[in-house]
């Protein structure tokens, strides 16, 4: 059997036939991704992503399908269903990743819709199944994979920064971070690190979690607001913090995967290391204690649950089950907070996941996109993220619920 060096880095437990779907060559290329039912007696996680493949499925060009574009939604999606391959080892998910992914990569490993002078982070977040699909010597185009990742370490390392190194999330983002940017860039540069020994990037990576730590936490809640103006001169800024008005769970989201994520990667003898730990410690207990009692999830305006308009809001729920449950696996949390974590998913499954006719998954509740400054300008008020509208199956609910749902099976806890 073939060792993968990712699937030891991602923590994952593995179950199936892996060592057989690894050693197959053959690369799916007609067909639908998936049977029209799907089979209520899979694990969540499969049932979830058998229903997103029905719904995108692999034979439909990028300008009629969201999955096959690039950017951080597709990036998220096939992660998501890349991990459910390393979990139960049915090619039909590494075969759709392939194919999606192939959409965007050229014969030249250019990467369709790509703009490196953008230096948008959102744009480097897909590169990690770029590494995966590397690391799998049977796929006949894994040379041109590497090559494009190579692209987006390119633009990390010419990304513009504030004076202390921190990224601007993009380049029209002048002076600004935000907590998304963190998931977009960091696990991606980690692995890129380590998988082509640039041991510096580490450095880098750190410096990105401590320069949140240091601007964007909170002293009296403990919660991190989701953007930084370094320069204090947008609308949405503080003229003293520069700091946004308000605490958004998906931004504190995708922070909390970001640490939990990168920490697969960073070395255990790297100086940092115990700091990224202690900072998701830090957030842990904050997390929990923002929980709602009632339905086990967040609100989409963290510390206002009572407020009107507000409501529970499913990326983010996703996002901090998936973390805290795999931060108790991993040993970097308490055990206590696996309860915390199976809470929130009972009540996802309970108020928000949804059964069609034919059997597949849809999930609800998830806010469409959360935004600062920007045409028309998102001012970070309490009114701006009620403001925007809430899907089913958007990509940023489904692929968190369906990495959650993996953690909750490895946990013996989920179906």
């Amino acid at each position: 059997m073939r060792v993968y060096p990712f699937l030891l880095l991602a923590g994952l437990a593995l179950t199936g036939p892996l060592a057989q779907a690894q050693t197959q060559t053959k690369i799916k290329t007609k067909g639908p991704a998936v049977a029209p039912a799907i089979a209520a007696a899979r694990p969540w996680s499969q049932r979830m992503a058998d229903s997103f493949m029905q719904l995108y499925p692999d034979t439909i060009p990028p300008e009629r399908n969201r999955a096959a574009r690039w950017g951080y939604e597709h990036g998220l999606m096939l992660k998501a269903i890349e991990r459910v391959w390393q979990r139960s080892g049915e090619r039909k998910y590494l075969d759709y990743v392939v194919k999606t992914m192939d959409y965007s990569i050229g014969p030249d490993a250019s990467i369709r819709y790509f703009k490196m002078e953008d230096y948008n982070l959102d744009n480097i977040n897909a590169g990690r199944v770029l590494l995966t699909l590397y690391q799998q010597p049977q796929l006949p185009r894994r040379e041109l994979y590497r090559k494009a990742a190579e692209t987006l370490h390119q633009q990390l390392q010419n990304q513009p920064h504030t004076s202390e190194g921190g990224y601007w999330h993009k380049k029209k983002y002048t002076n600004e971070m935000w907590l998304d940017g963190l998931y977009m860039a960091e696990p991606f540069s980690a692995e890129y690190a380590k998988l082509f020994n640039q041991p510096k990037d580490f450095d880098h990576v750190a410096l990105q979690f401590a320069l949140v730590e240091k601007h964007m936490v909170d002293p009296k809640t403990g919660l991190l607001y989701h953007g930084w103006d370094e320069a204090k001169t947008e609308q949405w800024a503080n003229k003293q913090t520069g700091l946004s008005p308000n605490f958004w769970s998906r931004g504190m989201g995708w922070y909390a995967m970001a640490l939990v994520d990168v920490l697969d990667y960073l070395p255990q003898n790297h100086p940092e290391r115990k700091n990224l730990i202690k900072y998701l410690q830090r957030l842990a207990p904050v997390v929990a204690k923002y929980q709602d009692p009632a339905s086990g999830g967040w609100w989409q305006v963290t510390d206002q649950g009572s407020r009107q308009g507000n409501y529970i809001e499913t990326s983010g729920t996703c996002m901090f089950i998936y973390a805290l449950q795999k931060g108790v696996r991993l040993g970097y949390l308490d055990k206590k907070y696996a309860a915390v974590a199976q809470k929130g998913y009972q009540g996802v499954l309970q108020k928000f996941v949804e059964t069609k006719p034919d059997g597949a998954l849809a999930l609800n509740g998830t806010v469409s996109v959360g935004g600062l400054g920007g045409n028309p300008y998102r001012d970070g008020s309490y009114e701006y993220y009620l403001s925007e509208p809430i899907k089913q199956n958007d990509f940023k609910g489904v692929g968190p619920f369906i990495m959650a749902s993996l953690e909750m099976e490895m946990a013996g806890k989920g179906k």
